[in-house]
């Protein structure tokens, strides 16, 4: 259980007692509240379209693109995730990320632009989707609810695994409460606690465990399903090369004590923890 005295809440509070007695300049305030609100009204939206979308196996969405030209067109959807999503997060995207911002905020915004974008993304990947019409297996009864259980237990723990990331920086809140404080936007540490202990990527296996407990299965879900699995396996390699460059030696620590995506069934040696954060 997560404690008030928890470092990961304390964090957060001060940014969100910072960002509420912010300096004077209602330019700088006003476009801060605006950029957060923006920020948040897209992330909820696009969770939302996934959660029910997902649910429904994409049997259900607003896509009206005829085929055999859908399926280039859900093709289309599934790639412009993954390749903006994590060339955003290199060298050249993160310059370019700053200067999608006119003015002198570009950079503080970075981590609130980048989850607009994410969450753009999201959002018309899943209400944009077409569907194919084929229905391959409905959960009915006991079975559905079984898989409903396990639907929601799978968001429930990619909330706790973002939240052990760091929820300013995975929401988007980071850069504009940064902006609207008036402060330099201050990242977390390297995440080692919670879900982390556990798995070095909860945030990606939580991701792909919510794409295979749905209750219904269709081809549309199944070639989303497998698409996303692969990236959740494979984009981690690219975040873990950056954690090495930043954090040398500790993250070495860290990575030959805790597996990558599967938890071990016995318990490693005291000393071959992580570090306590």
């Amino acid at each position: 259980m997560t404690r008030l005295d928890d470092p990961r809440i304390a964090r957060l509070l001060r940014l969100i007692r910072a960002a509420l007695h912010p300096p004077k300049g209602v330019g700088r305030i006003a476009f801060a509240l605006f950029m957060g609100l923006l920020c948040h009204a897209t992330f909820a939206a696009a969770v939302l379209s996934m959660i029910v979308m997902m649910f429904f196996g994409l049997s259900e969405s607003f896509g009206t693109v005829p085929w055999p030209m859908a399926a280039l067109a859900n093709a289309a959807l599934i790639m412009q995730f993954p390749f903006a999503h994590s060339f955003l997060l290199t060298g050249p995207g993160g310059r370019l990320l700053t200067r999608l911002i006119p003015g002198p905020h570009g950079k503080t915004l970075a981590t609130t632009t980048y989850a607009i974008i994410a969450s753009a993304q999201l959002l018309a990947l899943f209400v944009l989707w077409t569907p194919s019409g084929i229905v391959w297996w409905r959960a009915e009864g006991a079975v559905f609810w079984a898989v409903v259980v396990a639907y929601g237990a799978s968001w429930l723990i990619l909330l706790k695994a973002s939240f052990d990331a760091g929820a300013e920086v995975q929401s988007g809140a980071l850069g504009w409460m940064s902006l609207m404080a008036r402060i330099r936007p201050v990242f977390p540490d390297m995440p080692t606690q919670g879900l982390f202990r556990v798995i070095r990527q909860p945030i990606y296996v939580a991701f792909a465990l919510t794409l295979w407990t749905v209750p219904v299965w269709t081809p549309d879900q199944l070639v989303l399903a497998a698409s996303f699995t692969a990236y959740c396996l494979l984009a981690p390699r690219l975040k873990e090369r950056r954690f090495l460059a930043r954090y040398g030696d500790r993250f070495v620590s860290y990575r030959s004590a805790v597996p990558y995506a599967l938890p071990r069934v016995t318990t490693p040696k005291a000393n071959g923890q992580p570090d306590a954060q």
